[in-house]
């Protein structure tokens, strides 16, 4: 089984797993809060009744004080002619009638003066202004009453002084403080309703709350504050006496507000949440892995040594012998080799020596001794640049081996058949080797993938080759490895990106 592959399923349905686990939770979240959502829209309009209702006992209010205001100036009225028959009537006539409208006056204040100004006579006026003998004495205080002047035996009259009814000042007094207790409630209401009250001509504001007060003073602001106000909820229309008609403008609570939102970010804070874990496992997961590496490695370069050891003295117990030369020189290079890979396996881990070495030489060296211990059927053709040498810093041992992990996987994409080219290519400051083959080619998709721990496409094997070539260049020699170009049943070009310096 492909193991990338097999990793990558499991990617998958852990995001699956999560994005159904985030659609439980936003869907179960909107619910909530549509529920709350709807209980604080109740309340709001459960409000917005009780401003229309609050403001229709106003009016009534009103309106019940304006019929005794009418009615009490209707008696000062009627109470002032009475005076004024009982003056003006004759010695036989009956004036009975108005003596009894005049003595049943018990509400109406009346304050009778001579031309002269002295006080003849006063009723249901308050003490101090009773014990005044001349309407001079009042002041101000007789500013507040009407008048009337009554003649009576030809050129003489009296000045009649009344007023309104004081349970009618009172009660009018009651009914503007009910008015600005209205207007108060509105603004600052229970619900946290932010409130705008205006006028008529929906320019001027009579009250607001709830707000920032600075966005009244701004006209443009609170114009278009108007304007959302009334695109989120239709404002109440009020007729007020004395004040006329008003419009009541309101939005939401901060509260609703904040709920319509508060699904975001919790699926803000899970995603973050999530994405944490996830690089922390995988981190966690990539430091055990190279732990692992680190220590198999090591192990492999110990239990190496002793054969090595072996072969070595054999290999010169050969050279001894009357045999072909060329024999124990071969087993030699191999012997070599090995020595070579199990220095390798003992350096993983360790941060590795970089030197100045020759590029080409390298290269060079390497792919003849890579032709003699491949299929026949494949050719390895170097192309060196025209510069007779690139010094860079490198570690031969780990580069050969990204050079030899390449060209092995080139051959098992050619089946054992076709051409392997090594260019290298030098800019100012980079150098570029590119290893192409003649293969099937790599799709699209897996081009990235291939370079992931675990991925292989054959039977057997640890996927793990590519990933550790990558490591030894991106990581140790500050460059790149990468897939530059890969046509199906075509080949593949791969390309080593070195630093100079």
């Amino acid at each position: 089984m492909n193991k990338g592959i097999q990793k990558s399923h499991w990617k998958w349905l852990l995001f699956i797993s999560a994005a159904i686990v985030f659609v439980l939770i936003m869907v179960y979240s909107n619910k909530l809060i549509k529920n709350i959502a709807q209980e604080e829209r109740q309340r709001v309009e459960i409000w917005a009744g009780a401003i229309s209702y609050k403001a229709q006992i106003v009016n009534e209010t009103e309106a019940f004080f304006n019929s005794i205001r009418v009615e009490e100036s209707n008696n000062a009225k009627i109470l002032a002619r009475a005076i004024r028959k009982v003056t003006a009537a004759s010695f036989d006539e009956d004036i009975t009638f108005y003596t009894d409208i005049i003595s049943m006056n018990t509400s109406v204040p009346l304050i009778v003066a001579e031309p002269n100004g002295n006080i003849t006579a006063a009723v249901n006026v308050p003490d101090t202004v009773a014990e005044m003998k001349n309407v001079d004495q009042l002041g101000e205080a007789i500013a507040d009453y009407d008048s009337v002047i009554l003649p009576y035996y030809g050129r003489h009259f009296v000045k009649v002084y009344y007023q309104e009814d004081p349970v009618y000042v009172d009660l009018h007094s009651v009914i503007d403080n009910l008015i600005q207790s209205f207007f108060q409630e509105t603004v600052i209401n229970s619900a946290s309703v932010p409130v705008i009250i205006t006028d008529s001509t929906r320019q001027t504001v009579i009250a607001a709350g709830n707000l920032d007060t600075n966005l009244l003073k701004n006209p443009l602001g609170l114009k278009q504050e108007l304007k959302r106000m009334n695109d989120e909820n239709n404002p109440i229309e009020l007729d007020l006496i004395d004040i006329g008609k008003c419009f009541v403008y309101y939005e939401n609570s901060p509260v609703l507000r904040k709920l319509r939102i508060f699904p975001y970010i919790e699926l803000g804070f899970l995603l973050v949440f999530i994405i944490i874990a996830y690089l922390l496992f995988s981190t966690q997961r990539r430091s055990e892995q190279n732990r692992v590496w680190v220590g198999m490695s090591k192990e492999t370069a110990h239990q190496l040594g002793t054969p090595i050891s072996s072969l070595m003295a054999w290999t010169e117990l050969l050279r001894e012998m009357p045999i072909d030369q060329s024999i124990p020189t071969e087993i030699g290079k191999d012997v070599h080799r090995l020595e070579t890979i199990a220095q390798r396996f003992s350096k993983i881990g360790s941060a590795p020596v970089l030197e100045p070495t020759d590029l080409v030489v390298v290269i060079d060296e390497f792919s003849q001794y890579l032709q003699s211990r491949i299929s026949s059927m494949v050719k390895i053709h170097f192309n060196p640049p025209e510069a007779s040498s690139i010094i860079i810093p490198l570690n031969r041992y780990l580069f050969e081996w990204v050079i030899e992990n390449l060209c092995k996987n080139s051959v098992d994409a050619m089946d054992g058949k076709g051409v392997i080219n090594i260019d290298i290519l030098e800019e100012k400051n980079k150098v570029y080797v590119d290893i192409s083959d003649t293969g099937k080619g790599i799709p699209a998709k897996m081009q990235k993938r291939i370079f992931s721990p675990g991925y292989t496409s054959k039977s057997r094997g640890w996927g793990l080759g590519l990933t550790l070539a990558r490591r030894i260049i991106n990581e140790y020699h500050k460059g790149k490895l990468f897939v530059k170009s890969s046509v199906i049943d075509h080949g593949t070009v791969m390309r080593i990106q070195l630093r100079k310096d």
